[in-house]
């Protein structure tokens, strides 16, 4: 399918696992290039509905000057929005556990923001998901954060895991944007490109 794309070296910058299995799924030929300690800030004053399409534009900056003639560029960043706030990665398991309390009972949205870059062209999109959590007991959470280990997932979860199976009621857009990465838009640009 995507034969424009034999031209260039694909890089994902990004460590994600679910990032790297999602892009794979694509059959596209890929590499990890990942800058280490690549800080990410945006302005307190960026909308949340902003932040992951700053963030993937920001982590692109970053490596524009490794950029050849033959390198395409993917990054990505992905967010979780409830009620206004914006939950990142937990940095502890109490954090893990506040985070899938707020979430409990409720619909949230999750947004990746997704930068391709070339030599000649920049290709910037987001795409956004809802989703609704069933009420979760303390034991279900518990359990959650001490088996999955969460801390490196945005908002808590994965819904591939099984508190998705166990919780998720509800998913208005595509599951694969809740993973990391929209695999369906990521490959309608790539056409195009």
């Amino acid at each position: 399918m995507l034969d424009n794309l034999k031209l260039y070296k694909i890089k994902l910058a990004s460590n994600s696992p679910r990032r790297k299995e999602l892009l794979a799924g694509l059959d596209v030929d890929f590499e990890i290039q990942v800058i280490p300690g690549l800080e990410e800030f945006y302005p307190e004053t960026l909308p949340v509905s902003d932040v992951a399409l700053y963030l993937a534009k920001q982590k692109a900056d970053a490596y524009r000057n490794t950029i050849t003639a033959d390198t395409l560029l993917i990054t990505a960043d992905t967010v979780v929005c409830t009620e206004g706030r914006l939950l990142g990665k937990p940095s502890t398991q109490e954090e893990a556990k506040e985070m899938l309390r707020s979430l409990s009972g409720k619909e949230h949205e999750v947004i990746t923001g997704v930068c391709i870059l070339t030599s000649t062209k920049e290709c910037a999109f987001d795409v956004s998901t809802h989703v609704t959590f069933a009420t979760l007991d303390e034991a279900e959470i518990a359990y959650y954060v001490s088996k999955y280990q969460p801390l490196d997932k945005a908002g808590s979860y994965g819904i591939q895991e099984w508190i998705g199976y166990i919780g998720i009621t509800q998913i208005t857009g595509s599951y694969f944007n809740v993973m990391g990465l929209p695999v369906q838009r990521l490959y309608q640009e790539l056409k195009q490109l």
